[in-house]
């Protein structure tokens, strides 16, 4: 990732996702979109469905999964869209969605998440944010391997965040049982999972013909932050900004766009295992800068342990 030409696209900040995907035809093509009932998920689901595809919402509350699904396809046109349950924290319903999938699958967005929730814990006795966020959306991404294999062009989007600045992997402690919780670190360990994911599956699954790339979003109001204060919303976006001053949030429109460039676009054909945030290829983190990727979340050796660590989870 660093010591390659960073990818620019003609894309920036500002972009929707309808823009990036304009003129991209995605008939025949299988997508699989995590927490696509609102927020940048839905609109992730819409412009893929809107180019063509057979789209999966991919969702706990099924109930609003089927209003996303009649929305996009007022919207679309596109009435190939199908709700299925999924709940990231719950293997069994892991597992049950990956059985009951048949044939290719030639995108799979792993765009659900929570962000800085209280302490809890899976029935398992992991961390929820690292559970949700990561392992969930590896046994899901692992469990689809051989449909994603069959496509032969396959791609992963891994959505991550800036929130991944705030903490690498603590490998020695991921579930919080020997340090105090903090919502903030384990937000930004399981964001750090997400990066890793990227780097170790472009390395793994390359030879499959899978590419697989993490990027930010931006900063969108959207349910993800449910769980903070108006007022601790402000604080974190002001800590983000370089002038101290709360910046612009995007839309969720713009805030799916680098999703979709990453799931759709000819122009990231045959990249894989990068870091994008609006619509190019991040470079690596600057001392007190918010942007760019931190280089504990690129490290190989952190990305393979990554990778063996989440293997035994989820299959023990």
């Amino acid at each position: 990732m660093t010591a390659t030409t960073p990818i620019t696209t003609p894309f920036g900040a500002d972009s929707t996702a309808a823009e990036v995907i304009a003129g991209v035809d995605l008939h025949g093509r299988r997508a699989v979109v995590t927490g696509a009932a609102s927020g940048i998920g839905i609109e992730t689901a819409r412009a893929l469905a809107d180019a063509g595809a057979e789209v999966v919402l991919a969702v706990r509350d099924t109930g609003a999964g089927r209003r996303a699904a009649d929305d996009i396809t007022a919207t679309t046109g596109n009435d190939r869209l199908v709700v299925a349950p999924l709940d990231l924290a719950d293997l069994p319903s892991i597992s049950s969605f990956t059985a009951a999938w048949e044939g290719p699958l030639d995108i799979l967005v792993n765009n659900a998440g929570v962000m800085a929730m209280p302490e809890t814990r899976t029935p398992r006795g992991w961390e929820m944010q690292f559970a949700t966020n990561h392992l969930g959306h590896f046994a899901l991404a692992t469990g689809l391997h051989g449909a994603l294999a069959d496509a032969r062009d396959a791609r992963v989007v891994s959505v991550s965040s800036s929130g991944h600045l705030r903490s690498p992997v603590v490998f020695e402690d991921i579930d919080f049982r020997e340090r105090r919780y903090d919502p903030w670190l384990a937000y930004g360990q399981s964001k750090t999972a997400n990066v890793l994911f990227a780097v170790e599956g472009a390395k793994r699954w390359g030879r499959d013909g899978i590419t697989v790339n993490a990027l930010m979003p931006g900063g969108i109001r959207t349910n993800l932050g449910r769980y903070l204060s108006a007022d601790e919303i402000e604080r974190v976006q002001r800590a983000q900004s370089s002038d101290g001053e709360a910046p612009t949030l995007k839309t969720p429109e713009q805030g799916a766009a680098t999703s979709v460039l990453l799931a759709a676009s000819p122009l990231l054909d045959g990249v894989t295992g990068r870091y994008f945030e609006d619509c190019n290829e991040a470079g690596l983190n600057q001392p007190g800068s918010r942007r760019g990727v931190a280089p504990f979340a690129i490290a190989p050796e952190a990305a393979a342990r990554l990778w063996e660590v989440s293997e035994r989870r989820v299959t023990e």
